[in-house]
């Protein structure tokens, strides 16, 4: 499937504006608020079409990137004075997915935790008939609907519970990531959230294969937060598409200090894309690399290997789960 046109950014705005104020009328809405641009540009929508019967929910599932959770509570609670719930949820989300090492019951139990919570928190307010939240065009495509064949799913879209109680408020499902931008930025949000680098419903969860371990998960976050400074001070931040770290679900033999290790490795991944169908690996240049590999093998303990991902999307996906 070819990536269809851009849109008029302004003109949706004002279409989906009307659109909401019709579909919610009186009513209070919920939003599932990750922080990552899909999410925050529906923010911004329902707070142009609704004000503040908007009531965000930021549900720290244990599988955050380094200071994501901060940077949400003091952008949208602090910086845009949202209304604005902060739920830290990360023993409840890794108990459940503890031993769980199929990609696909993963997405679901995030995904369908994820309404657990958020109705948990809708019967603490009055008047909530609507969950928000920020599904694109390839969420749908990807989880095998609207005619297309399955790739995986998304927790917003193959991992809802079927007694779901809320209507769904889902103004960006039509757009492609790079549409979705352009709404952002037309909505007046600062080009440094409207850029921002994709993050995917399932956090981390996606880029530690197999079943989830919390030594894994403080190895992946801090090689990812590695990575992303030395990209910010390349510029690379500016013009990669998307970039991330990998620790997959096994260890090999390294030296360090004269002895034998048994460690993780870090596999980092660089592509650019428009549509998030398709994607190209990014070329780095030789000593911004090594000095990444050599950060985090100083920096982070249990990761004895550093390696580089250049598949494209096909074969591919951008993800691993």
């Amino acid at each position: 499937m070819g990536y269809k046109a851009m849109i008029d950014a302004n003109k949706f705005v004002e279409e989906q504006v009307a659109a909401l104020q019709k579909q919610i009328g009186d009513n209070k809405v919920l939003l599932a608020l990750s922080g990552g641009v899909d999410s925050s540009v529906v923010a911004a929508l329902l707070i142009k079409a609704i004000g503040d019967k908007l009531y965000c929910v930021h549900v720290n599932h244990g599988l955050m990137r380094k200071g994501e959770s901060e940077d949400v509570i003091r952008v949208f609670g602090e910086e845009m004075g949202a209304n604005l719930t902060y739920v830290d949820a990360t023993d409840r989300f890794l108990d459940k997915l503890a031993g769980v090492d199929d990609p696909e019951e993963k997405r679901k139990i995030i995904g369908g935790e994820f309404i657990r919570v958020f109705e948990e928190e809708a019967r603490k307010l009055d008047g909530i008939a609507f969950l928000a939240q920020g599904t694109i065009y390839p969420d749908i495509a990807e989880s095998g609907d609207d005619g297309h064949k399955m790739v995986k799913s998304h927790h917003n879209v193959g991992g809802l519970p079927a007694d779901l109680k809320f209507e769904l408020v889902e103004p960006l499902k039509t757009l492609y990531k790079d549409e979705v931008r352009q709404v952002g930025l037309a909505l007046g949000l600062p080009r440094s959230m409207v850029f921002r680098q994709p993050f995917p419903g399932p956090g981390l969860g996606v880029r530690c294969p197999g079943a989830i371990t919390r030594d894994r998960l403080n190895c992946l976050r801090e090689a990812d937060a590695i990575l992303r400074e030395e990209f910010a001070r390349e510029h690379l931040d500016e013009t990669v598409w998307q970039y991330f770290a990998v620790v997959p679900p096994f260890k090999s033999t390294g030296i360090r200090d004269g002895g034998r290790t048994f460690e993780y490795p870090v596999i980092l991944r660089a592509i650019n894309s428009t549509d998030a169908l398709t994607a190209t690996p990014e070329q780095i240049k030789w000593d911004v690399l090594c000095r990444i590999r050599d950060r985090i093998l100083a920096e982070v303990p249990g990761v004895n290997r550093v390696l580089w991902d250049i598949t494209e999307k096909p074969p591919a996906t951008i993800e691993y789960e």
